[in-house]
């Protein structure tokens, strides 16, 4: 079984409901299974005191699930133009897996959520990418072959999956941002498949 790992962090469900959706394009590929993690919260209080467990949704991703995948996507909403703390926290604390080269020749693929149209989406993919590079990953967007690349009148960029939530978000998914995500978790798990077989 090729299994990917679908790896994010939402503040309000956007994030989260595009992980599924990924997930979901993942598990259309024969062979190929999602394991959806999500990152615990970055406290300014005293992280030591929180919960391993999240509440709700799914479990907190562990160096282990990054060590298993055959593929990662990676998600988070946009700050400021960039990923959001929480996520970059969990990747900063990889320098491990990146020492031994655990992830080198792995595909990758992005995905963000903003509020407003043009509040960052593709500088947030590109910020994404970065650690990614640096663990030898082998970095996924999504070609123009794509149709509704072309078509889209909110999310959707080349870098990777997005979608316009809205200042309120509660902006629903368009069908092309929703078949985007889709066609994200298609190429990122026929890829894994393919590099798989390989080795």
């Amino acid at each position: 079984m090729c299994e990917i790992l679908v790896l994010y962090h939402s503040r309000h469900g956007s994030v989260a409901a595009m992980a599924h959706r990924i997930a979901r394009g993942v598990e259309e590929i024969p062979g190929c299974r999602a394991r959806i993690r999500t990152v615990p919260p970055v406290s300014a209080v005293c992280e030591a005191v929180a919960d391993s467990i999240p509440e709700e949704g799914p479990p907190y991703a562990t160096h282990d699930d990054l060590r298993e995948c055959h593929g990662l996507a990676l998600g988070s909403p946009t700050r400021f133009g960039n990923m959001a703390a929480d996520l970059k926290y969990f990747l900063d604390g990889t320098s491990s897996l990146w020492l031994s080269g655990t992830l080198i020749g792995k595909p990758a693929a992005v995905f963000t959520s903003t509020a407003s149209l043009h509040g960052g989406q593709e500088s947030t993919l590109l910020s994404m990418m970065l650690p990614l590079l640096h663990h030898g990953m082998l970095i996924l967007g999504l070609p123009y072959s794509e149709a509704d690349l072309i078509r889209t009148t909110a999310g959707g960029t080349p870098y990777g999956a997005s979608h316009f939530a809205g200042p309120d978000n509660d902006r629903p998914f368009t069908d092309e941002e929703q078949r985007l995500c889709l066609a994200l978790g298609r190429r990122l798990a026929e890829t894994a498949q393919r590099l798989k077989q390989k080795t």
